[in-house]
């Protein structure tokens, strides 16, 4: 019962700072997911693109950000390049030298290499009778991807492309590297100040929440979009 209080009573004292780096870590996640999943699109048609030099960019960019670790890359973006002068004078700059908005770039950049591979394999996995059809009926290649492959391999993919959401959940607390006062920012203050880890559980405990609410709207979706197939 003591227990119960002391997390009670830290709730009630520092609720309004963890609330407010909850929100943070919101805006991240889904700011990275939006953007990330806008740039997945078209950089997975060019993985599967069959004009070399385009397929080619496109794995290099999947290898390199796929291929380094996320801390490394954010180090990279918000500490390397404000050596480069030609950097500082350029409009970059304005993103980059803002600690959230650099890690809500860095972020949405990494998300973007891994959305794409899930795509692209969903795109792979889209039986060729269904595009075999689409041309069948007249649509060009650029109708044939909007109205039934890419439609079709967003189904398909639907719960690996949940599983990145939740890791990239997860890969948020590390912008509090760079100073950006997300959930897990502020509760390592807390910590910190307290010489205890309550607050890392309570911030432990809100992040397995959204993990699992996460989980139900996968869940549903997955469920919507094979309802068909059931029948």
């Amino acid at each position: 019962m003591s227990l119960f209080n002391d997390y009670l009573a830290l709730l009630v004292e520092s609720g309004p700072d963890i609330l407010e780096g909850l929100i943070i870590t919101l805006k991240l996640l889904v700011g990275s997911c939006l953007v990330g999943f806008l740039l997945s699109v078209p950089l997975a048609i060019a993985r599967v693109s069959e004009h070399r030099g385009i397929n080619r960019l496109a794995s290099a960019y999947s290898a390199i950000f796929r291929g380094t670790p996320l801390l490394v890359q954010i180090f990279i973006f918000y500490y390397g390049l404000a050596q480069f002068e030609a950097i500082r004078n350029s409009p970059a700059w304005l993103l980059l030298n803002d600690s959230f908005y650099c890690g809500l770039l860095v972020l949405a950049l990494n998300l973007t290499a891994y959305m794409a591979e899930d795509i692209r394999a969903g795109i792979m996995a889209v039986p060729a009778g269904e595009k075999e059809a689409g041309l069948a009926y007249g649509l060009t290649k650029f109708q044939s991807y909007r109205y039934i492959i890419i439609p079709r391999a967003l189904s398909i993919a639907t719960p690996v492309l949940g599983n990145e959401v939740i890791c990239q959940l997860k890969a948020t607390a590390l912008v509090s590297t760079i100073t950006v006062l997300d959930m897990t920012g502020v509760v390592r203050r807390l910590s910190a100040a307290s010489y205890t880890t309550d607050a890392l559980i309570i911030a432990g405990v809100i992040y397995a929440f959204i993990t699992l609410l996460i989980s139900l709207i996968v869940r549903l979706a997955e469920h919507r979009n094979t309802r068909y197939l059931r029948r």
